[in-house]
């Protein structure tokens, strides 16, 4: 199972502690990670091992609703910040849209990502 993991900059920390508490899950054999921008690199920090894309902004969210669209990606955490305006909301809105047209489960917070990645923990 392919899971894509995203985090805008005000979220970053949060996403690293999030991987952190639920390594166990992501080092299953059958999972494998995707992540954008230098998110990938603070994902391998903790041990993951990450397949690194474009930044979001210079198209990383693209091309994880590509991998959506072609049914490789199965999982998406986006750990959002709504705090902060980004200048690339057409693809963050793009990307919510293809997992919704495809069915492929969506988490934008913590609490949303923790029932996902619990579900496949079992």
């Amino acid at each position: 199972m392919e899971i894509a993991i995203i985090a805008h900059d005000g979220k970053k920390a949060d996403m690293v502690q999030f991987l952190n508490k639920n390594i166990d899950i992501l080092h299953q054999e059958n999972i494998k990670i995707i992540a954008t921008g230098t998110k990938g690199s603070k994902a391998e920090a903790t041990g993951i091992k990450v397949k690194k894309l474009l930044s979001g902004p210079l198209g990383g969210d693209a091309q994880i609703a590509a991998r959506v669209a072609e049914g490789k990606c199965k999982m998406v955490l986006f750990f959002k910040d709504p705090m902060s305006s980004h200048p690339h909301e057409p693809d963050i809105n793009m990307l919510i849209r293809i997992c919704d047209v495809h069915n492929v489960p969506l988490a934008t917070n913590e609490a949303t990502a923790q029932l996902l990645l619990n579900a496949i923990a079992q």
